[in-house]
């Protein structure tokens, strides 16, 4: 099985930014713990700050990874050609969050991506990303 991790603006201060919110490992170290725990995965992880290069690795592995995993951070809220871009393949999609986006502000209780991903996991923090890849091995049964 293969699972791309893609992650958006700002999620590469992980470990440094509003830790009080986001808590204090970076992604790389969690990613780390992720691939040991699920070792007969395949992960690939990409992130990145620019939103046509999230678009273009959507489409780069949208027709042959088992599954997607995004947080496409702020352009969840903002982002029609992300979820034009998971319209577009055949790949399942789950969009996660650290935090529990519906108890922050306003303009983060609306997901655009959300209604073309097979589901949202939110506010488990970093476990998150656990719980979706444990959606994608149940989905395999």
């Amino acid at each position: 099985m293969k699972i791309i991790i893609i992650n958006g603006p700002n999620l590469n201060l992980l470990g440094k930014r509003e830790t009080s919110i986001y808590g204090n490992e970076s992604f790389e170290s969690y990613f780390d713990g992720l691939k040991t725990q699920f070792n007969e995965i395949e992960f690939i992880y990409f992130q990145s700050n620019i939103e046509g290069e999230l678009v273009n690795k959507i489409h780069e592995y949208g027709f042959y990874a088992d599954g997607i995993i995004i947080n496409a951070g702020a352009y969840t809220h903002t982002s029609v050609a992300i979820r034009d871009a998971i319209s577009g393949i055949k790949t399942p999609v789950v969009e996660v969050h650290i935090s529990n986006t519906l108890t922050r502000e306003d303009f983060r209780h609306k997901s655009l991506i959300g209604s073309v991903c097979r589901g949202c996991i939110m506010g488990f923090g970093l476990d998150s990303y656990r719980l979706a890849v444990q959606s994608f091995l149940k989905s395999q049964y």
